[in-house]
């Protein structure tokens, strides 16, 4: 088979398609022949020599992809070859074929073209497992999301939206802050033009958000508990602004205020497993009935994935990019 390969550290250029061993699915997995992978800034970090895959997984990029079972390991049951599927990776999805745990796997949502339920299994996973399973997010209580056009932001809009909280959103573009509002975000401001702790206290009068969604790490830390509403719930699962920040304990005393900081590749099967579940419950479900939907800018050919590299970096996309086998 062909799969995106990092022969050294570096650029887009540093991605070659390139001939490589078939996996074999062992005890629990199943073989998927994939149709299409997403980019994510994680892909990015892994390309630039920052991220490497945990112990165990393909050296490949990609941490989602969609596309059909070609074969079941031992002892994989409920799943059947030929299946559509999506599934939540470890690594391994810029490629032709990947070995996949079964608990990982999701059928392709009813009404979703197959390609682009490539766009969903990373970003449903890591809004539900941040904004609802540990952050608690509330029917009423107001959700900010950073980076709302993104592909995590256009997933955080919707969830919020399907179960009844007001949604705050900061975005870089008029463009991009006019897409969130389709997708049904109430407040909207542009963090080149504007301060979203002045915004988001006006628009609340004065309380703040219960929710924040956090990908920019330390850069917003300070103004992110300033934002913060009593009992507030700050999670964080970027650092696209900076690793390192100071924090007022006082403040975040004061508001009986949480901060949790997580990240979906390295955790343990078993509770991604758990989190696919939780995902396939309640949110399956909203998509089937077209609440929730897959946001998708374009598409590449899967050997072109330098050039997706360049757009997701650029910032120059609204939701995800897909890179495509056929």
């Amino acid at each position: 088979m062909h799969a995106i390969t990092i022969p050294e550290p570096g650029g887009p250029e540093a991605l070659v398609w390139d001939e490589v061993p078939d996996p074999v699915p062992g005890e629990g997995e199943v073989l998927v022949e994939v149709v299409a992978s997403a980019v994510n800034r994680a892909d990015i970090m892994q390309r630039q020599g920052y991220y490497d895959p945990p112990p165990g997984a393909s050296a490949y990029p990609g941490l989602e992809c969609s596309g059909r079972i070609a074969a079941l390991g031992p002892n994989v049951s409920g799943w059947s070859v030929g299946d559509e599927v999506c599934a939540l990776l470890a690594g391994g999805g810029y490629a032709e074929r990947v070995v996949v745990p079964a608990g990982q796997l999701l059928p392709v949502p009813e009404g979703v073209d197959l390609r682009w339920a490539a766009a969903l299994p990373e970003v449903v996973s890591t809004v539900w497992s941040n904004v609802f399973m540990i952050a608690h997010l509330r029917p009423g209580e107001t959700l900010l999301v950073h980076g709302g056009s993104s592909g995590i932001g256009t997933m955080a809009i919707q969830l919020g939206k399907a179960v009844g909280a007001k949604v705050a959103v900061t975005a870089g573009t008029k463009e991009k802050l006019d897409f969130c509002a389709e997708l049904g975000a109430d407040v909207l401001v542009n963090y080149r033009e504007q301060d979203f702790v002045e915004e988001v206290k006006a628009a609340t009068d004065g309380a703040g958000a219960d929710v924040i969604l956090d990908n920019m790490g330390a850069k917003y830390l300070d103004r992110n508990v300033q934002v913060l509403a009593v009992n507030g719930r700050l999670a964080i699962i970027g650092m696209q602004g900076g690793v390192k920040g100071e924090l007022n304990i006082g403040a975040l005393l004061a508001k009986r205020a949480a901060i949790s900081a997580t990240s979906l590749r390295a955790r343990p099967l078993a509770e991604k497993a758990a989190i696919v579940a939780a995902v396939r419950e309640h949110v399956w479900p909203l998509i089937a009935q077209g609440h929730v939907r897959p946001v998708v800018d374009r598409e590449l050919p899967m050997a072109e994935a330098a050039q997706a590299h360049r757009v997701v970096e650029a910032s120059d996309h609204i939701g995800k990019v897909l890179l495509v086998t056929g």
